[in-house]
C-alpha cells in the first residue's frame, strides 16, 4: 500500500486515529480513482455503496485494501455517511469524508488535519478554492451561497462553503447530534446541530477539480431537493426559535 509520509508525522499521530469514508451512488467512472488515492493516505478507507444501480458495486468489490459497505437500496448521502461513521468508530477517533465524484484531492485531508487545534474536537470543513471558474457548474456556485445563508439563519456557524463534502468529523460526537436529514441536507443540518452542542466548526482551504472528459454525475434534483432543503431549514429554524431557547437553558 502506498504511504503518505504526512500521516506518519508525530504531530498527526498525537491528534488521534483517522479513517476515510467515501459515500458513493452511481459513480462508476470515478470511484476507483478516488478510492485508490484515498488508500495512499495509509489509513482505513470505508466505501459505502448507497444502493448503486450501475457498475459501482462491481468496481468496489475489485478494490483491494478498502472496507466495502453496502445499502440494498438508496437511502441518501447522509445515511451512507452515518453507516460509515458506525464502522469507522470501531477503529478511529476521526472520520474524513470524501466525495466519490473526483472533485476532491484526498491528500488535502492533511490540510484539514493540520487545522485541528490542540486538545479540541471540532468539525473541519474544506473550503473549495476556485469555485468561481467557468468549469464549475452554476448550480454548485449558487447552491453554496444559498446554503451558507440558511445555515447561518438557522442558528449554525457562519460558513464560506457549507456544502463541501471534504470534511473531518470527530467520533463519536458527530454520531450523537441527532441529525434527522439523511440525504444531501445531512451535511448542512449537522453544522447547525454541532453549533447548538458547542462543537466548533472550522474551515480550511482545499482544492477542487471537476475532471474533464468525464461526465459529471449529479444527483441534485432542482425541484425535489428545493422542497427537501425548504423542509430541513424550516424545521431547523422552528427548532431554533421555539425549542432550543428552553432546552438550551437546562
Amino acid at each position: 500500500m502506498p504511504t503518505n509520509k504526512n500521516f506518519n508525522a508525530p504531530a498527526i499521530a498525537q491528534k488521534g486515529k483517522f479513517s476515510v469514508i467515501i459515500p458513493v451512488y452511481n459513480h462508476e467512472q470515478t470511484i476507483e480513482s478516488v478510492a485508490k488515492q484515498s488508500l495512499a493516505l495509509n489509513i482505513p478507507v470505508f466505501v459505502v455503496d448507497d444502493g448503486s444501480t450501475d457498475s459501482t458495486p462491481d468496481r468496489i468489490v475489485n478494490l483491494r485494501g478498502i472496507y466495502p459497505l453496502h445499502h440494498n437500496e438508496n437511502r441518501g448521502k447522509g445515511a451512507a455517511i452515518l453507516t460509515g461513521f458506525a464502522e469507522a468508530f470501531k477503529v478511529a477517533d476521526w472520520a474524513i469524508t470524501i466525495d466519490a465524484d473526483g472533485q476532491h484531492n484526498p491528500e488535502d485531508a492533511f490540510k484539514l488535519i493540520q487545522a485541528i487545534p490542540e486538545n479540541k474536537r471540532p468539525i473541519i470543513v474544506g473550503v473549495r478554492e476556485g469555485m468561481a471558474g467557468k468549469h464549475v457548474p452554476w448550480t454548485s456556485r449558487f447552491g453554496r451561497k444559498f446554503s451558507n445563508f440558511w445555515v447561518l439563519f438557522s442558528g449554525g456557524p457562519s460558513m464560506t462553503d457549507s456544502q463541501s463534502g471534504l470534511r473531518i468529523y470527530p467520533l463519536p460526537e458527530a454520531m450523537n447530534l441527532n441529525v434527522i436529514a439523511k440525504r444531501f441536507q445531512f451535511e448542512v443540518e449537522i453544522l447547525v446541530k454541532a453549533r447548538s452542542k458547542k462543537i466548533p466548526v472550522i474551515e480550511a482551504p482545499v482544492s477542487v477539480n471537476y475532471p474533464k472528459g468525464i461526465e459529471r454525475i449529479s444527483h441534485f434534483h432542482p425541484f425535489l431537493d428545493f422542497l427537501r432543503n425548504t423542509r430541513t431549514f424550516a424545521r431547523l429554524i422552528t427548532w431554533r426559535i421555539l425549542i432550543y431557547p428552553f432546552i438550551g437553558k437546562r
